[in-house]
């Protein structure tokens, strides 16, 4: 049900992992979003964290991406201070795809993410720390990737810095822990104005009250250049008519 709403609200494209990518592309729309296929499984983000993470590749992965009909594929890039075999796995797994993805004309999309341990949780939590973030956005396009799905960093304004280690990738914030809609537009509107190329949100469209609403509002930002305050009534106007 969820999937179907989010993809009936034509979001640019859907990332998806094999099983649920099957039922994007089952269903009947006029207009069907575009499918970015998500080529490993984590456990790092399990509570309470795991005493083994990995982060393994699914095998073929372009040819199932062609299968499904994926306009992209994407693997995460995790850098674990206290766990340097994450991080050797994601670098095989980009690794291994790459050629494929060149002999293929596949786009690769790469997501680095740097965790560190909240002693409170015992869990693992991402950072934004600018010089790190920088660092590791630099490595992803040394990798070759086509596209960098990031993390923002803890100042929204200095999100411009990445962009530009990025060197002409095209840079796609990620959302994060669910916050309220005015704060997501706001961060949008921040982002896309340190020169993001889109975002990739999750929890924060699908959990919202008005999923068409919220997509809506974030279209209008991203490819209309409209103001976090502009995007806020479109979400209004469109539950006052829901």
């Amino acid at each position: 049900v969820t999937l179907q709403k989010v993809a009936a609200a034509r979001p640019d494209a859907l990332l998806l992992s094999v099983g649920q990518a099957r039922r994007l592309q089952a269903m009947r729309l006029d207009q069907k979003p575009s499918l970015v296929l998500r080529c490993d499984l984590t456990n790092v983000y399990r509570l309470p964290r795991p005493d083994h993470a990995f982060c393994r590749g699914i095998e073929e992965p372009v040819q199932q991406a062609l299968r499904l009909d994926a306009v992209a594929v994407l693997y995460n890039l995790f850098f674990v201070p206290d766990d340097s075999s994450v991080y050797q796995q994601c670098l095989e797994n980009i690794c291994r795809a790459k050629s494929q993805c060149e002999r293929y004309g596949m786009p690769l999309v790469v997501e680095p993410l740097i965790l560190d341990l909240d002693e409170a949780s015992g869990a693992y939590q991402i950072s934004g720390d600018l010089e790190r973030c920088k660092a590791l956005a630099r490595q992803t396009v040394e990798l070759g990737a086509d596209v960098i799905k990031a993390d923002p960093t803890d100042s929204v304004e200095e999100y411009a810095a990445v962009v530009e280690v990025a060197g002409g990738i095209p840079l796609l914030p990620r959302g994060g822990d669910k916050v309220s809609e005015k704060e997501i537009l706001f961060r949008t509107s921040a982002l896309m104005a340190s020169g993001a190329s889109g975002v990739v949100y999750g929890r924060n469209v699908f959990q919202h009250k008005n999923t068409a609403g919220i997509i809506r509002a974030l279209n209008a930002i991203v490819h209309e250049n409209a103001s976090a305050e502009d995007a806020l009534r479109i979400i209004r106007g469109s539950s006052a008519m829901s």
